[in-house]
Parts: structure tokens; sequence; C-alpha cells
């Protein structure tokens, strides 16, 4: 199994962040706008529309209000396994850690994955930075 871990500073506050991440039906507008065009929740799961036409089922797995730890699974035809947690740490000057790993089957998917999850991050940095507001 593949297994893809981002890492990134983003120069926001850690609440901001977590209350971004922890708000699973708002993706597109809070989250990664632009790489994600739409989220609607359908019971524990939400279907995401992706900027380049990808739909996805993500279920929600856990949201540990603790540790500002999300965890979704996708199931889908094409995808065997996909399991991904997203964690918020607070960093120095304010700012937030943020962690990000996948595991995914098949291994032959990781390469498509890890170029979407850095994308997501871009979206994320430019939504959440300091600097874009």
């Amino acid at each position: 199994m593949a297994s893809i871990h981002k890492e990134i500073i983003i120069d926001a506050n850690p609440d901001d962040v977590w209350n971004a991440l922890r708000d699973f039906g708002a993706l597109h507008t809070r989250l990664v706008p632009g790489f994600v065009t739409d989220t609607k929740l359908d019971g524990d799961a939400r279907i995401v529309t992706f900027a380049n036409g990808t739909v996805a089922r993500e279920i929600l797995v856990d949201c540990d209000e603790t540790r500002r730890r999300l965890v979704y699974a996708i199931v889908s035809e094409r995808i065997r396994q996909h399991s991904a947690s997203a964690q918020v740490f607070a960093a120095s000057g304010g700012r937030t850690r943020f962690v990000w790993i996948a595991d995914v089957l098949p291994n032959e998917l990781a390469t498509y994955m890890d170029g979407q999850m850095d994308l997501g991050l871009a979206a994320m940095q430019t939504a959440l930075g300091r600097s874009a507001a």
C-alpha cells in the first residue's frame, strides 16, 4: 500500500485552520476553494467535486476535537483502499503545522494522489494564510 505524507506550515492560527478542516461540508468554501468546486453532504459522507472534474465520495471516519484530527475514507470502484487523516498542530509565531497522510491502493494511484494533495495544500495555504486575508 502506498502511504503519502504531506506537511506544511500555514501562516494562520491553528484554531482557524481546525475550524475550517472540521467543517466537513465546506471544503469548497472554507478549506480548499478552487481545488474543490462543490461539496454536498450525504449522511456521514460528502460528495466532493474537484476542479479537474473528478468526483469522490468521502466518508467521515472520525473528527477528534481534542487532537484536532479528521479522518476520512474514499470508497469507489477504482480505489480499493483510501484512508486519510489531516491534523492541525500549533507552530511558532501563531502559525499552524498541517499534517496530511493518505494510504491508498492500488499503488499505481499514488503519483496521482500525491499531486492532488500538493494542489490541495496550495489551495489551503491561499485560502487560510494571513497574507490571503
